[in-house]
């Protein structure tokens, strides 16, 4: 593969982002020029063997910097994972965190540099309120974000999604002060990704765009930014898909996962609230359980959001831009990268439908529901979803 020099670029928004292929190998001198001595390299634990970390970690060391590897992440991170990285960051005299990885090695990167200098338990910086104004501001680290997946764009977010076991809930911790002070785009460390979970995290991207876009409230920034990372999935998604060594379209997807993640500081939706309470009982993949359940939800909201979705069926390219042309491209869209039609396809079941339903009207996603949202409802869209009525 050559590097096309038309797709390096170098953005300051909402954070510092170095894009483009090979800019993984800049990160050793990005480090030195932040500050970082000792960087904690955290990564997923089916990463942990690949040269993409091993040759990461050989890099900084080679540079001087008292780096060391932890991999003790999973799908799903817990607080157990949070707590494990915390203790090896103050063991190894670490002063910043690399958290190079998926949606789940980012998330807990970013919550362990955060945990690195507080004595709260994590669950007390839920996003409730006022709560994060109770973290010591000086107890957290900076971190350098290097996603390898084109899906939750947690590198240019201000929270981590932790799992609380013991309550069966995905928390999402929050403090402004966790948004990575740099983050390196680079095609080349996703290239290794097979089709189904490119699919999978690209749709969560699209997913991000599509609810923020229809939260309700004034945010045009969030919106703009929305359609266009919208429209760069519909372009760039099937390519990847088919070509995984296609530089510029996980160029593209990187960047749409990146645009997702801005938009939806307006606000997420039912989707993620019902795939957060899905995620937190029965372990299933993140973006895969979002873009199962979008057409319910999608249907649930008609009433408050058909009069706006002319802009959205222009951004996927659609000529007829009714509700019911833009549903039917979903369709066909999920069809065309293997998404299941049903939760029930990827071994969710009905069995507890209310418990579901309660979760998900307490995730904070909820709220950002352009049509209003209870336990009740949540659980008859989540019926649906399992058996596949629209």
């Amino acid at each position: 593969m050559t590097t096309d020099t038309s797709l390096i670029a170098n953005w300051g928004m909402p954070n510092r982002i170095l894009v483009g292929p090979d800019r993984l190998k800049e990160l050793p001198e990005l480090c030195q020029e932040l500050g970082f001595k000792a960087p904690l390299l955290v990564t997923d634990r089916g990463l942990a063997g690949l040269p993409m970390v091993t040759d990461t970690l050989a890099a900084l060391t080679s540079a001087g910097l008292s780096a060391a590897l932890f991999a003790d992440v999973e799908g799903n991170p817990t607080g157990p994972m949070v707590e494990a990285g915390v203790t090896a960051y103050r063991q190894g005299g670490h002063d910043s965190v690399v958290a190079l990885g998926g949606g789940s090695g980012l998330d807990v990167g970013k919550a362990i540099a955060f945990m690195s200098g507080q004595t709260r338990p994590i669950w007390d910086f839920e996003d409730i309120g006022d709560y994060w104004t109770r973290a010591d501001a000086n107890g957290i680290a900076p971190v350098i974000a290097i996603p390898t997946t084109a899906g939750t764009g947690s590198e240019v977010g201000r929270a981590s999604v932790i799992a609380n076991e013991a309550e069966h809930r995905k928390i999402i911790v929050f403090h402004p002060k966790m948004l990575p002070v740099a983050v390196i785009l680079d095609p080349k460390v996703t290239t290794a990704l097979p089709p189904h979970i490119t699919a999978a995290t690209g749709l969560d991207a699209f997913i991000h765009s599509f609810e923020a876009y229809c939260a309700p409230g004034f945010h045009p920034i969030c919106e703009g930014i929305a359609l266009e990372g919208m429209r760069l999935v519909a372009a760039s998604l099937p390519v990847a898909y088919k070509d995984g060594n296609n530089l510029e379209a996980r160029t593209k997807m990187l960047t749409a996962a990146s645009m997702g993640a801005i938009a939806f500081q307006k606000g997420l939706g039912g989707v993620h609230a019902i795939s957060h309470a899905v995620g937190a009982m029965y372990n299933t993949h993140h973006g895969l359980t979002n873009a199962v359940v979008l057409p319910y939800i999608m249907v649930h909201n008609r009433a408050s959001i058909e009069h706006r979705m002319v802009p959205v069926a222009q951004a996927v390219g659609l000529q007829d831009t009714s509700f019911d042309a833009l549903l039917q491209w979903v369709l066909d869209f999920r069809r065309e990268l293997g998404i299941p039609h049903t939760l029930a396809e990827i071994d969710v079941p009905d069995d507890q439908a209310y418990e579901v339903g309660r979760l998900a009207a307490v995730d904070p996603s909820a709220g950002g529901n352009p049509q209003p949202l209870n336990a009740a409802v949540l659980t008859e869209v989540f019926r649906k979803a399992v058996h596949g009525r629209l």
